[in-house]
């Protein structure tokens, strides 16, 4: 059986990231979505709130679970018994910082990165600018999932 972990902070989770995680539960016997803690950011939601719309969202793939951690991803990792991280990428831009964190995985635990293509039609989104959006009461159709999109609605009213 084959364990991957699909790590990031979803926040908020947006249909980029549901992409990515929706190929991974294709392709992985089990997935772990992995809601990082991240000590340099201030989340809009919290840990709890991100895992619950996570969950809600990953509902209909059995293979699919949602927990939340702080530290090293790779010691999660290898405590679930996974042996795959799973990164989406949106650009270029973003696979040279990738290339590196994958290669620091692979030297700490020998794990391996195994990184998916945004599909195109959800290449531009990003979390930061999904809030921004929301912050100004624009539609969030076709940018977040409806569980997402109603979170924000009331975050920002």
């Amino acid at each position: 059986m084959t364990v991957a972990v699909v790590p990031g902070s979803f926040d908020p989770p947006t249909l980029g990231h549901v992409d990515v995680i929706s190929r991974a539960v294709e392709v992985f016997d089990r997935v772990l979505i992995a809601v990082v803690a991240n000590p340099s950011k201030t989340p809009l939601f919290s840990s709890a709130e991100r895992i619950e719309m996570l969950t809600d969202i990953c509902a209909d793939w059995p293979n699919a679970e949602v927990d939340a951690f702080d530290g090293l991803l790779v010691e999660f990792a290898r405590d679930r018994g996974a042996v795959v991280i799973v990164k989406g990428l949106r650009a270029v831009a973003d696979f040279e910082y990738e290339l590196q964190m994958a290669q620091m995985n692979q030297h700490l635990s020998g794990v391996q990165t195994v990184f998916l293509p945004t599909s195109p039609e959800h290449a531009y989104l990003s979390s930061s600018l999904v809030k921004e959006v929301a912050r100004f009461g624009s539609s969030l159709e076709g940018l977040v999932p409806p569980v997402v999109a109603t979170a924000l609605k009331e975050r920002f009213q």
